[in-house]
This record gives C-alpha cells, structure tokens and sequence, in this order.
C-alpha cells in the first residue's frame, strides 16, 4: 500500500508520515527529496514554484510509485499534493494507493512554522499554499490540531489498519 500524507507546508506531513510509517513498519520517503535543487533554491528564496516547475517533480515522484506497487513495497509518501491536478500524478488508479489530508487552519500553521528552524520552506509561501489548495473530497481527513499519536491512530483506524 502507498499512502500519500498531503497537506501545506507546516501541517506536520513529515512528523505524521514518519510516525505511521513507523507504526505500520514501512518505508517513508519525503517529496522534497524529489524536488530539483533549483526548485529548493527557489522556495528558499520565498518564490513560489509554478506548475512547470513542479511537473518534472511529480512526474518523478509518479514513477517512484509505480516502482514501489510493482514491487508490492508499503511506503507512506509525504507531499503537498495542494492542487487535483497534482495529485492526478500520484493517485494513479490503483486501489493500493490511500490519500489522507492533513488538515489546519492558517493561524495553527503559520505558528507551527514560525517554530521552525532550518528548512527551506519559507514561511511567507504559507498564503500562496492556502491559496493555492484544493481540499481533496474524497481524502482521509484529519484535524492537524491533535497529538501526532491522535493523528496516527485516527489514519489506521480510518485505513482499517
């Protein structure tokens, strides 16, 4: 199973999506690990990215999942996702690839990132991100206010897992 954590930058993706990967003894993989380091300078410079910077990024994150269910591997995969159309890449239709949306409101993360130190993500992307953003309808949605273990266990329950 692939389960792509998504949400903004700030909504605890990595913490969560290592968390469950942890507790359900899979791989996690990040997708900035994905991103180009022109794309890494770029955010780290508060420019946002546009939607041809982002395609080579998606496009190789989308063959790293078909990899993984070719290979039957479980891997929780964390990543904005922010747009449909971006996750029309990743959700490729197979029913072994979950979507769970971490889910906050502006206030809760831009404190969360004001916290935190070391990351190329600026905080002044935070509105560009919120406005950007179409909440997925048919995600495992999950209120980012709780303990990382309340979240943790609210995804398994919600995956049957």
């Amino acid at each position: 199973m692939i389960i792509l954590v998504m949400g903004v930058s700030g909504s605890g993706k990595t913490t969560i999506g290592q968390l469950l990967a942890e507790s359900l003894h899979c791989e996690f993989r990040d997708a900035d690990s994905f991103h180009s380091p022109e794309n890494i300078e770029k955010m780290r410079h508060g420019i946002a990215l546009n939607d041809l910077d982002r395609i080579p990024w998606l496009l190789a994150m989308q063959q790293a999942i078909q990899h993984w269910l070719q290979e039957n591997k479980n891997v929780v995969l964390a990543c904005s996702a922010l747009k449909a159309s971006y996750r029309q890449y990743l959700l490729i239709n197979d029913e072994r690839v979950k979507l769970v949306y971490l889910k906050g409101s502006f206030e809760l993360i831009q404190k969360r990132l004001q916290e935190r130190h070391h990351h190329f993500m600026n905080e002044k992307l935070l509105q560009s991100q919120f406005d950007t953003l179409e909440e997925p309808p048919d995600a495992i949605s999950v209120d980012v206010s709780q303990s990382p273990e309340e979240i943790v266990q609210n995804i398994r329950l919600s995956l049957g897992i």
